[in-house]
């Protein structure tokens, strides 16, 4: 684990190398737990803020899940925090950006990953790494407050 400390702006910056998919998941969440904790986001106040951080442990779980089922295993997981807003980025193996499966039904498991992207984050996309190519970053940002659900983006499929 590494901490960059204050950034510019006053910005936050921690990283996790992760050199193996296996426990991935439940590492990261661990490691942003304790990094929401850490600036504030702890569920002491309100529900509201308990179901906050409970949203962005689900979208971590989603986005390293993909990086180790899609994007040939997950090698650095970064957390970016400055003004109440949190940027969560994976890096993976795989050039090839997310893409949406086909509509499906809800009951059937796998495939929804991208949906509770789109519903939950303020917004998400990648980037590819370098101009070998060899590689990606999947981020999303997600914003102390939710978003009323009537300013949320509707899950649409591509």
């Amino acid at each position: 684990m590494s901490e960059d400390g204050a950034g510019a702006g006053g910005s936050q910056i921690r990283r996790l190398p992760l050199r193996s998919a296996a426990g991935a998941v439940s590492r990261c969440r661990d490691f942003t737990a304790r990094a929401l904790a850490d600036w504030g986001w702890t569920p002491a106040e309100s529900p509201e803020d308990a179901e906050r951080v409970e949203d962005v442990l689900l979208l971590v779980s989603e986005v390293v899940t993909n990086a180790c089922l899609h994007g040939g295993g997950p090698e650095e997981f970064v957390l970016r925090h400055r003004d109440g807003l949190l940027r969560v980025e994976v890096a993976d193996h795989s050039a090839e950006p997310p893409r949406r499966m086909a509509p499906r039904s809800p009951s059937l498991p796998g495939g929804h990953g991208l949906l509770v992207l789109d519903r939950l984050a303020s917004d998400w996309g990648s980037v590819g790494r370098g101009p070998d190519g060899t590689g990606k970053v999947v981020w999303l940002e997600v914003s102390r407050r939710s978003r009323p659900p009537w300013h949320r983006r509707p899950a649409v499929p591509s």
